[in-house]
This record gives structure tokens, sequence and C-alpha cells, in this order.
């Protein structure tokens, strides 16, 4: 798995470039370059945090963590998101108080450094683009948006350059704040679905069931459920009735399963009249649904 890996060269990448950015702002006077030297410094935090859970994340199970080290993937994107959520708001702030307060800015030093912005951030966000974590997504994503935010501040020095506005600054910083903000709200829903043990979107609850339903010797299911452990990995257990115990038909029944991308289930099987003891099975619609084979 090459996910951490790449995390960790977004580390190194994030780091030094942060530590650059904050010479150059101080240097350029500007305000787009600083706030992206704080959103730096926070990803490069978060991101470490990522590294470290990540892998984490990849222990196996043991009896203190039966199901596995696999949430704490998500625990690293929960923290990362929380950072730049914070880190968008303070320079939404900052670039509010530079509308009453203008300052010179040195608009040659801010495109070169606007231009390496470019370039590094770039060859961060390639080399995290394959991953398929929740932690790595969340990384990713940090990448792109340090790409199109120095995009943008390199057309913002550019127009500066030559029309001499340096209010610019200040809209660039909101514009770019406010579009990491959404975007991080809406990752920070993703996890939170996660936590919640919500069903995971790319499931389809009543289509699987169908497709059980199917199997030769299945006569009904009930008591499923789905869930996402890290926003990727799907688990589910249910209840299956049959006509009489078979390997065939449970094996049968993982297999539908895996198709419908669910890689670990348990699968508990009831025969025709057992009594189910959980509250939410209703033997009556068994043979309802039985009858209904029948026809």
């Amino acid at each position: 798995m090459k996910t951490d890996k790449n995390i960790l060269i977004a580390f190194v990448l994030n780091l030094f470039f942060a530590l650059f950015e904050f010479f150059g702002g101080m240097f350029t006077g500007s305000i787009a370059i600083l706030s992206d030297a704080v959103h730096d410094v926070g990803d490069a935090l978060s991101i470490g945090i990522s590294y470290f859970l990540e892998k984490k994340s990849k222990k196996k199970p043991d009896k203190t963590h039966t199901y596995g080290y696999i949430r704490y993937s998500v625990i690293g994107s929960v923290i990362t998101t929380v950072i730049l959520l914070v880190g968008s708001s303070f320079v939404i702030v900052e670039s509010i108080k530079r509308f009453f307060n203008p300052v010179d800015i040195n608009y040659n030093g801010m495109i070169i450094i606007a231009l390496f912005g470019v370039i590094v951030n770039f060859l961060a966000s390639y080399v995290t683009k394959d991953g398929d974590s929740l932690n790595q997504k969340a990384v990713n994503l940090h990448m792109l948006e340090d790409v199109l935010g120095w995009v943008v501040v390199l057309i913002g020095s550019i127009l500066m350059r030559f029309t001499n506005i340096s209010i610019i600054d200040s809209v660039l910083s909101i514009g770019v704040a406010i579009f990491i903000f959404i975007h991080a709200l809406k990752n920070l829903k993703e996890i939170v679905e996660v936590f919640l043990e919500i069903t995971p979107k790319n499931i389809d609850l009543d289509e699987l069931k169908k497709h059980i339903k199917k199997v030769n010797g299945v006569l009904d299911v009930h008591h499923i459920h789905v869930r996402s452990i890290d926003g990727y990995n799907n688990f589910a257990t249910l209840h299956v009735v049959v006509s009489k115990y078979s390997e065939k038909i449970k094996n049968e029944v993982r297999e539908e399963l895996l198709e419908h991308g669910i890689s670990h289930s348990t699968i508990e099987l009831e025969l025709e009249g057992e009594k189910c003891d959980n509250m939410d099975c209703d033997m009556n619609h068994v043979h309802v649904e039985r009858h209904h084979n029948h026809h």
C-alpha cells in the first residue's frame, strides 16, 4: 500500500514550502502569501498526523482492536479537516482587516513565490492522487486546493503588478479561504456519516436484498446492516432464512455481497420457522415472503 508513503512525501514538501512562504510573505508584504503559509503549516501538521495514523490504521486486529485499526485513518481525516476550517476562518478575518489598512506589496517577489507555489503543490497533489482512504482523499484535497490557491495568487500578483491595486490581494485571500472552508465542510460531513454508521452511499439495500433472495435455497433475508468502517471498506451483518442449512448458500450470499462492494460480512443462517431472537425480525414476514416465492 503506497498511501502512507505518498502522505509522507506530501508532508515533507509542505513543511519546507510553508517555511519558505512565511519568509516570502514577510518579504513581499502579501497577506495572500502569508495566509497560505498559515494554511500550509496547518497542512503540514495535519499531514504529519495523517501519516502517523495512516500507518497505525494498517495494523492487524488484536485483542483491544478486534475490528482492526482502520478507523485511525479517519481520525487523521478529522484532524486535517478541523485544521483547515480553523485556518481558513483565520485567513478570512485577516483579509477583511487588510481592506481597512492596506499595505505596500512587492509584486515581483509575489509573482516568483507564486510560481514556486504552483510547481511544488502540483508535485504534491500528483503524488497523493492515487489513494483509497478518506484520509488520503483529505490530504489530496489539500494539495489540489493549494495548487488552485497558488494559480489564483499568481494571476492576482500579475494583475496587481500592472494595475497597482493592492486590494486584489485581500479579495484573493478571501476567495481561496471560502473555497477551502466549503470543501472541508463537505469532507467533515463524510467523516460524520462514517462515525454514525450510516449506510454507505454506494449501497442500495433494497437492491441488495433482491439479489440475495435470488440465490438458490434462500427464502428471505432480514436484519441486514451495512456500514463503512473508513469511508472505503464496507462491512455487513445479516440473517438469511433457508429451507436447509448449506455452506453453498452461505458462500453464494457472500459472493453476492462482495459484488455489491461489501468486503467483510457476517451471515447468520436461519431455518424456516426458526424463531429469530432479534426484535427487528418478524417471522410472519418470512412466511409471507416464502409464499410469494412459490408463485
